[in-house]
């Protein structure tokens, strides 16, 4: 009799946790998790133009770190609309005289991320002096023959969505025409054959990793933030352009192959591996590159793009591992690996350690739990 009670309660709890696995968090614990991660946020940096202090050197805060802090910061307001988050993000403009880093003629996408958000504000308040830099900078690249900047693979995601934001504003297929060449050359040039390996579905995070250089484990060497980022930019763009807007298939079908690619390589507890194919590589749960995958399938099932049945499980794992493993007390985000380019940059990743910086680390969450709080339950 105990036997067969040992045998029914090992089923319980097995269907139970396999129901569970395949459950998305409530809404209002998404956004009790989101707030409070905000929150820790907001009240360590009061000052939105204090500049960032690192060892090596100080940078302003409109550098791409904090660039993509304010797009979660900004997705969180759209289904959140506290008045402190807009002005947060105002008063970050306004401290910048809605510049870049390094002026309008800088061609470096790092420095053009912050002109995401500067938008974001100007379609909520078209005051000129916000959108004035940002469109004279990404001008400079329109009206130059130059296609080879983004010759990493972050870059996509910095500067991609911009020109897609300016080609709406403005109704000018120029910046969608100027926005695919620039990506077809980092998909297909830059490097040996280009940074896309179309047979793994899979971008090198620049020509550093193409073969053959391999992981450890004679791999090749897939960074998981680095195709996080790519994943970002397919889904902003995607989300930007008018449906009838040119080579928007292509970024479907690209985005389609890294999903399907992505699935196989999840990790037994719902994390990827900063080393997509070798977990002999600083694997280990990272928070950043999950978190822009949650941010991509859940985007992909709630627009129809992705087949439910194939990514929610997945999605699911994956948004609970962050929510059960990542989240402290306080709000601060464990799990983050720092800026670098590479799994072994800003090793170990751990619970407790915090990276150089936190703010991207931020903004990739905020825009996968919003993505995931938008899902019908």
């Amino acid at each position: 009799m105990k036997k067969h009670t040992s045998i029914l309660t090992t089923f319980i709890l097995l269907s139970f946790s396999t129901v569970f696995a395949q459950s998305l968090p409530k809404n209002q614990d998404l956004l009790k998790a989101m707030n409070l991660a905000n929150d820790y946020f907001m009240l360590k940096w009061p000052d939105v133009a204090k500049p960032i202090v690192r060892p090596d050197r100080t940078r302003p805060s409109n550098i791409w770190t904090r660039g993509v802090y304010y797009e979660g910061l900004m997705a969180l307001y759209k289904i959140d609309q506290q008045k402190r988050y807009i002005d947060y993000a105002v008063d970050w403009g306004e401290a910048h005289k809605w510049g870049l880093r390094n002026g309008i003629k800088t061609r470096n996408a790092d420095d053009q991320c912050c002109g995401q958000t500067y938008i974001d504000l100007y379609l909520i308040d078209p005051k000129p002096e916000r959108i004035h830099d940002i469109k004279a900078s990404m001008d400079s690249l329109l009206n130059s023959p130059k296609v080879d900047d983004w010759s990493w693979v972050d870059a996509i995601q910095m500067a991609m969505p911009v020109f897609a934001q300016l080609g709406v504003i403005y109704e000018d297929n120029r910046y969608f025409e100027k926005m695919y060449e620039m990506y077809m050359y980092t998909k297909t040039k830059h490097g040996d054959k280009g940074l896309y390996n179309p047979a793994e579905g899979l971008w090198w995070r620049d020509k550093d990793f193409d073969p053959p250089y391999v992981t450890p484990a004679g791999k090749n060497c897939y960074w998981s933030r680095g195709n996080g980022w790519v994943v970002a930019a397919l889904v902003r763009v995607l989300d930007i352009l008018p449906k009838d807007a040119p080579h928007r298939e292509e970024y479907e079908k690209t985005f389609l192959e890294m999903m399907n690619a992505l699935v196989p390589l999840q990790r037994a507890d719902g994390f990827w591996n900063a080393s997509l194919t070798d977990a002999t590589d600083f694997g280990g749960k990272e928070l950043t590159g999950t978190s822009l995958f949650v941010y991509g399938m859940a985007w992909g099932i709630n627009k129809g793009v992705l087949d439910k049945k194939k990514f929610y499980a997945p999605l699911a794992k994956a948004i609970h591992a962050i929510m059960n493993n990542c989240i402290h007390p306080n709000g601060f985000l464990g799990f983050v690996q720092g800026t670098g380019k590479e799994p072994k940059d800003g090793q170990p990743v751990t619970y407790d350690k915090v990276p150089d910086f936190e703010d991207f680390g931020l903004g990739c969450f905020l825009l996968a739990a919003t993505e995931v709080y938008k899902m019908k339950r």
